[in-house]
């Protein structure tokens, strides 16, 4: 069996190995290599697991765009969608395949969040994930009801506590008065 034979689609608008200088740590080009050697054994769905495995601890942009090639060979276009938004891979397979992610999650963008590995919603400067993040963050919470108006002018009805104030005041007076008019007749006789 030769290389052209296997399940997997060739790279659009860029290679799937890193730069270099950008692989990192020995274990991210070792989990890109595994998989690439499950893949060549005919073992997507090894490869598929590994690669997610290791997504969920490190952020790697060539196991991104492998993995998002690896579910588009497995015709999981919703998942190579997610995979691939985190990646700079441009290309026809795709845009068909982000389109998918956002039509399973019909553009709710909180749910689109979340469905992006860890490290890629912590990693910062990719300006899709960026967007996505602030947009996720700008939807309310189901269930979160929005404040109600504060009022600012008064209604023009009767306030229970300027009632009672205003009785208080009048009881205050009226014994003002008769406390006077009672030290007066002790002070007069």
């Amino acid at each position: 069996m030769d290389d052209d034979s296997r399940s997997q689609p060739a790279p659009a608008g860029s290679d799937t190995a890193a730069p270099e200088g950008r692989t990192g740590a020995q274990g991210e080009a070792g989990a890109v290599a595994q998989a690439r050697a499950d893949l060549a054994a005919g073992r997507e769905w090894r490869a598929r697991e590994r690669l997610v495995a290791h997504l969920a601890e490190t952020y790697d942009p060539a196991a991104l765009e492998l993995l998002g090639e690896v579910q588009y060979a497995m015709r999981d276009l919703p998942a190579a969608g997610a995979a691939w938004f985190g990646t700079g891979r441009r290309g026809e397979d795709v845009d068909a395949a982000i389109d998918a992610w956002r039509e399973q999650y019909s553009d709710h963008f909180p749910a689109m969040w979340l469905s992006l590995p860890a490290p890629v919603r912590e990693h910062e400067g990719n300006k899709r994930v960026d967007a996505l993040r602030r947009r996720a963050a700008a939807v309310p919470a189901p269930g979160a009801e929005a404040p109600l108006p504060v009022e600012t002018e008064a209604t023009g009805g009767f306030d229970a506590a300027v009632v009672v104030a205003l009785v208080l005041a009048g009881l205050f007076v009226v014994c003002a008065v008769i406390g006077f008019v009672t030290v007066l007749m002790w002070l007069v006789p």
